[in-house]
């Protein structure tokens, strides 16, 4: 489909969006003041409508979650474009010292998912600027429990419109400001989390020979699980595959009856996937029972692969160097090892999630996301609204391939 309106003029929206700054600085305070968890988070839901008021936007409130769907029509009919910004907090105490610091003990915003809210706002008041001269939709998902509760496949399981691409940003510590982070095909790994329950035969500690003492036999599935990932799983498709806990006994002179062994893996694509899922299972269940054991296995399934469509994230990169030149552009060598649940929307139509650059001023060695230091540059939400924005104009404009 071709439409005669053209595109507004990406030094425009740059433009619009840092004339917002103190807005986008404003909202993202606020909610990283009052964090929130999981799936329900009432307050920033409010706090998120009470911004998007004045925009004249179609709003669907999910049911099943504090999600809200806000959907801008443009003056013609055309294509549909998702952006999506994820708006819940960790629970993990924080230790930055800012004065607009997490409120309530044991939650923070350590993700950078108020900035996500904030910026995903200010792009809805740039493109609501720029209604006229836009054919088609821009739908704005605003995504509760993308922290392990599965928040998109909550949302997209309710109910979303049909969309034809999906674009989403994740701020980056690490990476300056200025500079965007992209590849093509897999971005950020999938997540499994697992636990071993090793059951033996508890006793007393001076007569092992009368128990099935499960210690030793957890030793030795942790060290195989290691040989595994190192001599089963491609080294040209990886895997992660870590041990962090291991829980037994109360006292030195009791053999206990069972051990608790508990990690997670990750992988870069479906295969490796099956593979480390049904290695798992083979190898402790084929070790315990080797010493007379029982190796009780739960896998709680977390996200799908993070997969960047190729066409969509050549697309972006063209896009970022139009709007902030061609160094701006940051080529990512290797995938993100963490996972993001933005994975389901992207198993549903083509689209690309990239990296903001928001390393703090004058620091040499950021917290990364999920640190109780973790800091940003507030700065850099401006343009990530431009990008917002430049990526929804760019794509209703053009006809499909």
């Amino acid at each position: 489909m071709s439409t005669d309106l053209a595109p507004p003029a990406l030094a425009d929206l740059l433009a619009s969006a840092k004339s917002i700054q103190p807005r986008l600085v404003d909202l993202r305070r606020r909610i990283h003041a009052e964090p929130e968890l999981g799936l329900d988070n009432p307050q920033t839901r409010a706090k998120i409508l009470a911004e998007l008021e004045d925009l004249d936007l179609d709003i669907q409130l999910h049911e099943k979650s504090s999600g809200i769907v806000a959907t801008l029509k443009g003056a013609r009919p055309g294509r549909r474009l998702l952006l999506r910004g994820d708006t819940d907090a960790l629970p993990m105490p924080e230790e930055t010292g800012l004065e607009f610091s997490s409120k309530i003990d044991g939650r923070m915003h350590a993700c950078g998912h108020d900035a996500h809210t904030s910026m995903l706002a200010g792009a809805a008041r740039v493109l609501s600027e720029q209604r006229d001269s836009i054919a088609g939709e821009i739908v704005f998902m605003f995504q509760p429990g993308e922290e392990a509760y599965g928040g998109a496949d909550t949302m997209l399981a309710e109910g979303m419109p049909e969309i034809d691409g999906a674009f989403a940003i994740h701020v980056a510590p690490q990476i300056p400001v200025g500079k965007i982070g992209t590849k093509p095909g897999s971005f950020m790994a999938s997540y499994d989390d697992f636990e071993i329950r090793v059951v033996g035969r508890g006793g007393h500690a001076s007569m092992p020979h009368d128990c099935i003492d499960p210690v030793p036999i957890a030793c030795e599935i942790v060290l195989a699980l290691q040989s595994f990932v190192t001599r089963e799983i491609p080294a040209t498709d990886p895997g992660v595959l870590t041990v962090t806990q291991v829980h037994a006994g109360t006292t030195n002179n009791v053999i206990p009856d069972s051990v608790q062994i508990t990690g997670t893996m990750r992988a870069l694509s479906d295969r490796t996937r099956a593979l480390m899922l049904e290695g798992l299972q083979r190898i402790a269940a084929g070790i315990a029972a080797t010493h007379r054991a029982e190796a009780l296995i739960d896998i709680t399934p977390g996200y799908p692969v993070v997969v960047n469509d190729a066409e969509f994230e050549s697309f972006t990169r063209n896009v970022i160097t139009d709007l902030l030149g061609p160094a701006a552009v940051l080529p990512l060598p290797t995938p993100v090892m963490g996972a993001e649940d933005f994975s389901y929307v992207l198993q549903r139509t083509k689209g690309a999630m990239v990296m903001l650059g928001v390393r703090p001023p004058e620091t040499k060695r950021p917290a990364p996301c999920h640190s109780s230091k973790m800091m940003l540059d507030e700065d850099a939400m401006a343009l990530g609204v431009a990008l917002h924005a430049a990526v929804a104009t760019q794509f209703l404009a053009e006809s499909p391939s």
